[in-house]
């Protein structure tokens, strides 16, 4: 006989709030649905199912852990119960742990109908007197195996159906100090088998087509197979769970969050897996005591884990048709303290608004904050009640009193313009400010700081002359070598420092101030680490675009070492319908290159290729320039010469740079 009550509220429109683990704190639960306007509650376990009896059919681990999470302690409280020495149970008493007995008394009311499961911390001794009638409370509604109610609100039929407990494989067939289905002991409850199978049963023998379904579980099928495999067989259209006790309330179907089909499947047979490992054990011997009663529900809560979607058929669709797969959407809520879920229901359309406490970053802006490379003061930190100036967000570099310029020395202004460290200039805005530096000197002065200010940049000064005429030398140096023709694949003397191998290329670059410890702020461009040319490269030009393997089987016609082709390069910015026309063919030795240029005047796909020897950008412009010395200059249409080719040629590794108005010319000589 299966226990279902419909419950009609007579509105087109109605919001449902639904929160989990309120733990004993039951006052809080009108003033929820006060705060949403809403008509009805859905709970999903870790009610406060405890009275004062309860404390003694509670072990010392449940108890603590009741303690440390009971919104009804306060943290001073909480700390001196969980730190004194002397045994927790003699200091607790019903009135921190939860506030049912007020509402079995009738001191405590529920002004809207709840519907709850129980969860994972409960006294089974209190739910088998709910299930017994010995126990009644006004609106209060409990959702388990045998019974389901019917809410009918805003054009949607929404039938509950219930799971308690917390999913625990090895308890699935211990009922502990249940006397039915149900089972549980010492302040804690657990899901059984035949609590799966009565669920089950009630299901099939209410099922409505015109109604919609709604699984109210303590366990989250988010993370076990076996809820999900229930709510597959129960036809469920919505899930609600909590037991994860996040800070942010999750909403989700298996298409969303899993990769394909596939691994719906894989989650759901990793869930049977689970629970054929313990009924393998157990079989035995519960089929010696399982009555005709007990074997029809075990026998449905079996069908249950057997209940996998078929798999993927040839054409890459499921040969059979599973709308779970998507169809059914899943909540998991946080404890009622963090968040909640409201579903609004009006003209038949079911609304979803989640509300999340969720975490608090603050702490983050009172850590410490690491000092930059260039910073003059490593050990500053940043602390929470620092505030900027109202002027700028970013203080200006203290400024470096300079002499005055020899044109302005004769118009009577004694000040001086400033420039910041970093050596970029302020001037000045008139002779007010002018007046403000000469004030701002003479105070400096009188405490010694003036000096030193003028002391610290003679020293900054000489060291950045320094820097320049190192940087002066390198550049001498390399025309020298360039001239030489050395300067191809050579590395910069700037450039020589150790470097970290284990550190990205873009770590391992290193500012002037940086490689020579100076305290000059200004960033120089790292010079390119494009490794040096290959010599031995054929450049080809070609009437039809083709593909590596084409080309590579062009030079291996008639060689037996494959025509010793190392490497072909397409530039990849030659722009559109030519990326595959132009080719770099790198050859490992000249004597292969050279017989690659033999082939010069064959035909490759109906079409003559024209191949030449590919030469360095340096090269090319010489020749041009001796060409236009004997031939007269010409410059063509555009802004220079052989644009596209020579960006082609930079891509490849061929030219040092490729600039647009460089003048190079085209990619082959």
């Amino acid at each position: 006989m299966v226990n279902t009550t419909t419950k009609t509220f007579d509105t087109a429109h109605g919001r449902i709030l639904c929160i989990a683990d309120i733990r004993g704190r039951l006052s809080a639960i009108d003033d929820l649905a006060r705060e949403v306007n809403a008509v009805a509650v859905i709970h999903t376990g870790d009610f406060g199912f405890f009275e004062a009896t309860s404390l003694d059919r509670i072990n010392d681990r449940t108890l603590r852990h009741l303690t440390m999470y009971s919104p009804l302690v306060a943290s001073a409280q909480r700390t001196h119960l969980l730190q004194q020495n002397s045994p927790l149970r003699n200091s607790v008493d019903i009135s921190i742990l939860s506030e049912f007995p007020l509402l079995l008394s009738g001191n405590l009311r529920l002004n809207v109908p709840v519907y709850t499961v129980w969860g994972a911390c409960e006294d089974i001794v209190i739910m088998e007197k709910f299930r017994a009638k010995t126990y009644e409370v006004p609106n209060l509604n409990i959702l388990d195996e045998a019974t389901t109610h019917l809410l009918d609100l805003g054009g949607v039929k929404l039938r509950l159906l219930g799971l308690g407990g917390a999913v625990v494989p090895h308890k699935m067939f211990d009922n502990g100090d249940g006397s039915a289905t149900i089972a549980g002991g010492q302040g804690t409850m657990w899901t059984t088998t035949l609590q799966l199978g009565e669920l089950v049963d009630t299901a099939q023998r209410v099922h409505d087509p015109s109604e919609t379904r709604l699984l109210v579980t303590h366990a989250s099928p988010g993370r076990e197979g076996i809820i999900a495999q229930l709510a597959l067989v129960c036809k469920a259209d919505l899930t609600i769970s909590a037991g994860l006790h996040f800070r942010y309330s999750t909403s989700w179907n298996e298409f969303s969050v899993l990769a394909d089909y596939e691994g719906f499947r894989r989650k759901l047979l990793l869930g049977k897996e689970t629970f054929d490992k313990v009924w393998e054990s157990v079989k035995a011997q519960v089929d010696v005591v399982v009555d005709e009663n007990q074997r029809v529900l075990l026998d449905k809560a079996l069908n249950v884990v057997e209940r996998i979607p078929p798999p993927i058929g040839p054409g890459g669709a499921p040969t059979g048709d599973e709308p779970m797969w998507k169809n059914c959407w899943n909540w998991n809520l946080c404890d009622a303290a963090y968040g909640s879920l409201i579903l609004d229901v009006r003209e038949g359309r079911v609304s979803a608004e989640l509300k999340s406490q969720g975490f608090n970053y603050a702490y983050r802006r009172s850590a410490t904050v690491p000092a930059t490379p260039t910073s003059a003061n490593p050990s500053n930190t940043l602390s929470p009640n620092h505030k900027p100036s109202p002027k700028s967000a970013t203080p200006a570099p203290k400024a470096v009193d300079r002499a005055v310029p020899p044109h302005l020395a004769g118009k009577g202004s004694t000040g001086t313009s400033s420039k910041a460290a970093s050596g970029t200039g302020t001037p000045s805005s008139g002779p007010r400010d002018q007046k403000e530096g000469v004030k701002g000197e003479k105070e400096g002065d009188q405490d010694g700081s003036g000096a030193k200010d003028k002391e610290t940049a003679k020293l900054e000064k000489a060291e950045r002359d320094k820097q320049k005429r190192k940087e002066k030398k390198e550049r001498n140096r390399e025309k020298a070598a360039a001239a030489a023709g050395l300067i191809e694949g050579s590395v910069p003397a700037s450039a020589s420092a150790t470097v970290d191998d284990t550190k990205s290329p873009i770590d391992q670059l290193k500012s002037p101030a940086s490689v020579t410890g100076t305290l000059s702020g200004g960033v120089r461009t790292p010079k390119s680490a494009r490794p040096p040319r290959n010599l031995w490269t054929i450049f080809m030009r070609m009437n039809a675009t083709m593909t590596e393997n084409e080309l590579r089987e062009f030079y291996a016609q008639g060689v037996k070492d494959g025509g010793g082709v190392t490497k072909v390069h397409f530039p990849n910015n030659t722009g559109a319908g030519r990326a595959q026309k132009l080719a770099y063919i790198e050859f490992g030795d000249e004597e292969t290159m050279r017989r690659g240029l033999e082939r010069n005047g064959q035909s490759l796909n109906g079409s003559i290729p024209e191949l030449k020897q590919a030469t360095d950008r340096e090269t090319r412009e010489r020749e041009q320039r001796e060409r236009a010395a004997s031939h007269g200059s010409f410059r063509g249409r555009g802004r220079g010469g052989g644009g596209f080719a020579s960006r082609g040629l930079a891509a490849a590794g061929l030219t040092r740079g490729g600039g647009r108005g460089s003048g190079a010319g085209p990619g082959a000589p």
